[in-house]
């Protein structure tokens, strides 16, 4: 093999711009190493000494996956710091721990995962976790301020290259790669599409990666918003990197194309870049590329480009350049910088929901602290290893002293009896506690497999305790007094062997099923009920055992005991983030799981100075009357309990803001799968009801004042500024908040939105003068009769306080703006997505490449409505263009139906359209009302004179 020689190649020459060089190594590859390049393992080219790499290095709140690494708050928490300096040091220093980890195992990759984009629209999401906020505004400041801080600050060089997840309108788990949401334009670009866009636009982001679910009726991974917005957002080349298994999917779940070969072409023709399929095995993506080349479905320039936008990322984090990269020796890992930024982001992620006096403590206050989360430091799918841990029982010991703390978890004790009269038994085992789920770290973690090298449960006469926890809707996990769980390995057989519960499918959960006198005990992972045989306990499909269940002690005594004891108690309640809400699993209620709200009243009846500690990955439904005091925050991390005892105890002030709607009750949600924010009224910007807790919601130990709000309108933006001054006695922050509304809107508008906000420390007495430049194009919304954005002239109202619903201030500035026009309906006609009103509609693909049209959400009826069309002097007939069977009628305003349109037959298929036309009397403005039955697609209605 000939060696090759750098200086005669212009792809190696740091003087030449990147785009000169990805020309020159794209030219040298041949058809088949392009090929290769397009799974997410690209082999290397030996040849050329082109490296190998990878796409895709988890990192949503530190280094996942991949071993020990400094643990941040999860991302909902990230979000709820409302502070996206604090965020950028945290992305910072991620992205030193992935150079440091980089240079010790070349696994760790340097094409970052991260963050997550999507908008928490919706509290029941199993990834509720992942996202920032379920505003916009603050998603993309928050999403904007890690992914600078991921990137460096190099102007050439980039320390990672932060992908954003995932695209687009992406919230829920049930049956996520087949669902479509259906998202009509003004949610589109108002909505989902604004956090993605003012991320890309800061510059700091290097692609996306593609959700599993469809959007109006097209899945993600062939969706033309890819190249009709995404790559128009940015100067340099961005790469779309699929997620984990769709692009089978295409084919095998969503039979969107009937061949791999069609599909994978569709994708990458679409603007996906990276194939992650199939895991390390590139062989299929290859053979179906190759494939789809000899079919003529793609061309080399096809492949071109999609090698190009990887290359792009690869020159810019200095892999060709090791000489000039400024991010080699950049590393830091684990350091005391980290430790403290570590416990810094999980302080200020604290959010103070309510406070009658009861804190912060008294140094000399005696504590019980209680709850099944009360000495736990969770991780979620997407955690490094814990290198330090802290629990609210340890930071409470490490705070008030271990003699003021009492504990306890308020898990139930019992023991499980078989048929035969003896109690399952855990075995004592050797070393059972030494070994962490994913400590060596895992490409992919969902290939780790459960210990085989302890011994099996068995039964005996007098059987093993066990620690009961009931995470709601009847999920168990048992825990042996070693502190290990009742795990099931690949052999079936029962072990106490995990140190928590996790991994993809969870192997540490069960459920207690009614059976005769007993229960039967099914294990959730694999859907089999635990019997016992004579070589020890396991699953199996035939002969469950029948249990009786003997319980030593309920959770409840042991809590009101250590409850009446103390001054305060502090109620620490929430959930596993492997459990009930979590990737692949929506939850299905706002409410505590039942145990949690049986502790929690054992407690509250024991000793009215409660205070309740949520830790939790999403809001809950609490009945709140009566409670003193009340916290919530996300898994913090490392630091979280040592964070939660400091602002417990007053050393911290909380200052934490809500970052979603916390909702009274199940009643007041949408349904999951309704995406249209607008219609159904959903998140503060429209929710119409009354909230448990609002968005923007926190307290404070130090209480603040509000005054000299102004407003100057200037050519571009809205100049605003007021003052806020610390009145209490404490240091603390206050995350002072701007929205605006229009006063007297044409179409649905926010109640009212998040224009901007600013986090501050103030003194005793400080008063801080904030001004925020807020652009006009802040005011616009979607005009669909125009298709385009619009700023409507008219007042709007400019609102400053502490919440979205706390306001301090208001003042009203009057835009010039853009009056609105009538839909030129002659022109045009009427796109049938872009109405402006629906009731039980659905938008689909007009075609599998672009496009959209209407369709009935059900077997009823939909209804759709355009306002203020203009027919001009005379109008005589309506054409269609329809594909399937039903009816189309048309009416006017409220009058009676004009035309009733069906096809004669059924048409071929879904996207083989027919034009219908009828005759119609018309002219003026009206408002347009069609009416669709059955299962009809309506792409398009025009009129003509």
């Amino acid at each position: 093999m000939t060696a090759h020689t750098p200086s005669t190649e212009p792809f190696r020459d740091p003087q030449l711009p990147f785009a000169k060089r990805i020309d020159d190594l794209l030219s040298r590859l041949t058809p088949q190493e392009k090929t290769a390049f397009l799974h997410q393992f690209a082999p290397a080219v030996e040849r050329l000494g082109v490296a190998a790499f990878r796409t895709g290095q988890e990192a949503l709140h530190g280094v996942a996956w991949m071993g020990p690494a400094t643990v941040f708050p999860q991302a909902v928490g990230l979000g709820a710091t409302w502070n996206p300096e604090l965020v950028r040091r945290v992305g910072d220093a991620v992205s030193r721990e992935i150079r440091a980890m980089r240079a010790e195992d070349d696994r760790v990759g340097l094409n970052v995962w991260s963050p997550t984009v999507n908008l928490l629209r919706h509290p029941l999401w199993g990834r509720n976790e992942e996202g920032y906020a379920e505003d916009p505004k603050l998603t993309s400041a928050i999403a904007t301020a890690y992914t600078h801080g991921l990137r460096g600050e190099h102007p050439t060089y980039w320390r990672t290259a932060p992908v954003l997840k995932h695209w687009l309108a992406h919230n829920n788990e049930t049956d996520r790669s087949t669902t479509s949401s259906s998202v009509r334009p003004r949610v589109l670009h108002e909505y989902d599409l604004r956090a993605f866009r003012d991320t890309v636009e800061a510059g700091a982001v290097a692609g996306v990666m593609p959700a599993y679910n469809l959007v109006n009726g097209r899945p993600n991974h062939v969706s033309p918003y890819l190249a009709e917005h995404l790559r128009t957002w940015a100067e340099q080349e961005l790469l779309v990197c699929s997620d984990a298994g769709a692009p089978s999917n295409l084919v095998d779940s969503e039979h969107y194309f009937d061949t791999h070969e069609e599909a994978t072409a569709a994708a990458l023709v679409a603007g996906v870049d990276s194939f992650t399929d199939h895991g390390t095995d590139s062989s299929q993506i290859i053979g179906r590329l190759r494939g789809a080349l000899e079919r003529g479905l793609l061309t080399e320039a096809d492949l071109d480009t999609a090698v190009r936008r990887q290359l792009s990322v690869r020159f810019r984090l200095g892999e060709f350049d090791p000489g000039h990269d400024p991010h080699d020796a950049t590393g830091e890992f684990d350091t005391p910088a980290h430790r403290a930024l570590a416990l810094e982001a999980a302080e200020q992620a604290i959010v103070l929901l309510k406070n009658d006096g009861v804190l912060p403590l008294a140094p000399d206050t005696r504590i019980a602290v209680v709850g099944l989360l009360a000495d736990e430091c969770k991780l979620d799918w997407y955690s490094g290893t814990l290198i330090h841990r802290s629990t609210p029982l340890e930071g409470l010991y490490e705070r008030f002293g271990a003699e003021r703390v009492e504990f306890a978890e308020g898990v139930d004790r019992v023991r499980l009896r078989t048929s035969a009269g003896v109690f399952l038994h855990v075995p004592a085992a050797e070393g059972a506690t030494g070994e962490v789920r994913g400590a060596e770290g895992a490409l992919d973690p969902a290939l780790l497999r459960g210990r085989t090298d302890l011994p099996v449960l068995t039964t005996d006469a007098a059987g093993t305790e066990l620690a009961l926890a009931d995470w709601g809707e009847g999920v168990l996990t048992l825990r042996a007094p070693d502190g290990r769980h009742l795990s099931v390995a690949e052999d079936g057989f029962l072990r106490a062997s995990a140190d928590q519960p996790g991994g993809w499918i969870v192997q540490e959960t069960f459920r207690l099923e009614p059976h005769g006198n007993g229960h039967l005990l099914k294990h959730l992972g694999t859907g089999r009920h635990v019997c016992v045989s004579a070589d020890g306990v396991k699953v199996a499909d035939e002969d469950p055992e029948v249990f009786e269940l003997i319980v030593a002690e309920r959770g409840e005594e042991a809590v009101a005991r250590a409850a009446a004891a103390a001054d305060v108690v502090v109620v620490v309640a929430g959930n596993d983030p492997h459990i009930n809400g979590r990737e692949t699993e929506d939850r299905t209620t706002l409410r505590l799981p039942g145990q949690q709200e049986r502790l929690l009243r054992a407690a509250r009846a024991a000793n009215p100075a409660t205070v309740l500690a949520l830790v939790s990955a999403y809001p809950y439904a609490v009945d709140t009357a009566g409670l003193p005091a009340m916290l919530w925050t996300a898994h913090g991390g490392q630091a979280a309990g040592t964070a939660l005892a400091r602002v417990l105890a007053g050393d911290v002030s909380p200052a934490g803001r809500l970052p979603q709607t916390w909702y009274a009750d199940d009643a007041d949600l949408p349904g999951l799968l309704d995406y249209d924010v607008i219609g159904s009224r959903q998140t503060y910007l429209y929710f119409e009801g009354t909230p448990l807790f609002p968005f923007g919601h926190g307290l404070s130990y130090a209480s603040f004042a509000y005054g000299d709000l102004r407003a100057r309108v200037g050519d571009e933006a809205v100049r605003v500024s007021f003052s806020v001054t610390n009145t209490g006695d404490v240091t603390a922050d206050e995350v002072a908040q701007l929205y605006g509304r229009a006063v007297a809107p044409s179409v649905p508008r926010p109640r009212r939105e998040l224009l901007d906000h600013r986090r501050v420390m103030l003194a005793p007495g400080e008063t801080a003068e904030l001004g925020f430049d807020v652009p006009l194009t802040a005011f616009a919304f979607w005009d669909v009769a125009q298709d385009r954005w619009r700023v409507e002239p008219g007042g709007y109202e400019l609102l400053a306080g502490a919440s979205s619903e706390d306001v301090r201030l208001r003042t009203t500035v009057t835009l010039d703006g853009e009056p609105a026009l009538p839909r030129a309906v002659l022109a045009t006609g009427l796109a049938a997505a872009g109405f402006d009103e629906q009731r039980g509609i659905a938008i689909v693909d007009r075609t599998k490449v672009s496009g959209d049209a209407v369709t009935p959400a059900g077997q009823e009826p939909g209804e759709l409505v355009y306002r203020a069309c203009d027919f001009g002097r005379d109008v005589s007939q309506v054409t269609v263009e329809v594909a399937g069977e039903g009816t189309v009628e048309l009416s006017l305003d409220s009058g009676p139906a004009l035309a009733v349109l069906s096809p004669t037959a059924p048409t071929s298929g879904p996207y083989d359209y027919v034009s219908l036309s009828a005759s119609i009397a018309a002219a003026g403005v009206h408002d347009v009302r069609l009416t669709l039955r059955g299962p009809l697609r309506l792409a398009h209605a025009g009129f003509s004179g």
